[in-house]
């Protein structure tokens, strides 16, 4: 799971001698210095925030013109993935879109699901205006446990082994960002700094289609119901490894099928890596019915794509339609960075 990227600007002051340090190791384990070294993870053990207050959110896609004259130019270039998800973009940048183009790309990304864009010079943009471009999409997340600022990934800070330890037979797990938040994430952008010379994709998944191929006497019986999201098992994970929990965890309720404010879709709305059981079900019967549904998305491989970087990639995808999951299978000396910003979006709708 990808950590959070937020007030970048004010906590390099705060980390410049830690960066000093971190910046020395690694160039002692790899040979060579991350080439962005402005976003080193930040822990502070006594960082402490209080409970995330909820917000009125409004998407910013239910302005946009449908016809996306502001995204979609004549000097647009598009490659479908796949008929339930995904897209490669390029020939537009991110960074020079208008309010227009923004709105445009908010509703895009819920219509595709996940908008991969080529040859972009986002990581390069000032911290202010990332944050200045995302905050449009909802308010930017603080994750309470993960290196805000940034994710690192290399020998000394191995996220996936932190999080999937050798216990398990692959790295894989599907899961939706910080599902566990009463807000969870909408519309998400992520870029790689630094990456493996082979390896280190992303997978995703179309909750929409995952729900659509359910019959529709067994989405009958789903709507309606709710399960609970845990955000427990996240933040003792970080304190067994000496890490921080800035924000005390939560098990909130959120529908499991939700509907997405602006396209209207129903999608199946629970994850591996934060579901835990379903309002009013007995234990035996709640984890049959999450196991099949786990099982569901995580087998659909046809409603499922690999998303590849190379410099200048940056993914945007909407995470209450969509499910994804880090791929382990670069080797682990070799430096991934990458940097994660995460809008938060409306109090999930039932379907």
């Amino acid at each position: 799971m990808a950590p959070s990227v937020s007030e970048l600007t004010a906590q390099v002051t705060e980390t410049s001698d830690k960066v000093a340090q971190l910046k020395l190791d690694a160039a002692d384990k790899q040979g060579s210095d991350p080439s962005y070294p402005f976003y080193y993870p930040y822990y502070d053990l006594n960082e402490k925030w209080p409970p995330t207050q909820v917000y009125e959110h409004v998407d910013p896609g239910l302005k946009a013109d449908p016809a996306k004259p502001h995204l979609l130019t004549p000097e647009t270039k598009l490659n479908h993935i796949s008929p339930y998800l995904g897209t490669e973009i390029a020939g537009i940048q991110i960074s020079q879109l208008s309010e227009e183009g923004l709105d445009e790309l908010a509703l895009y990304a819920a219509e595709r699901k996940v908008l991969i864009f080529r040859d972009q010079d986002f990581k390069d943009i000032d911290a202010d205006r990332q944050i200045e471009l995302t905050q449009r999409f909802g308010r930017i997340h603080r994750h309470p446990t993960s290196g805000n600022v940034k994710v690192y990934r290399d020998a000394e800070h191995d996220v996936l082994k932190q999080i999937l330890p050798d216990h398990r037979i692959n790295r894989t797990q599907w899961h939706s960002d910080v599902s566990y938040e009463k807000q969870p994430a909408g519309t998400t952008f992520f870029f790689v700094l630094d990456q493996p010379e082979v390896g280190g994709d992303t997978l995703f998944g179309s909750q929409v289609e995952a729900c659509k191929r359910l019959s529709p006497e067994f989405q009958k019986r789903l709507e309606g119901l709710r399960a609970v999201h845990s955000a427990h098992e996240q933040a003792e994970a970080s304190r067994r490894r000496g890490g921080p929990v800035r924000r005390e965890p939560i098990e909130p309720e959120h529908p499991l099928v939700r509907r997405h404010p602006v396209t209207g879709e129903k999608a199946l709305y629970l994850n591996t890596g934060f579901t835990r059981r379903i309002i009013g079900f007995k234990t035996e019967e709640s984890d049959y019915l999450l196991k099949f549904l786990f099982d569901h998305i995580a087998k659909g491989a046809d409603f499922q794509i690999r998303a590849s970087y190379r410099p200048g990639t940056v993914v945007v995808w909407d995470n209450r339609v969509t499910v994804h999951s880090a791929t382990g299978d670069f080797d682990l000396a070799e430096r991934r960075h990458a940097v994660r910003l995460t809008p938060q979006a409306e109090v999930p709708i039932p379907a």
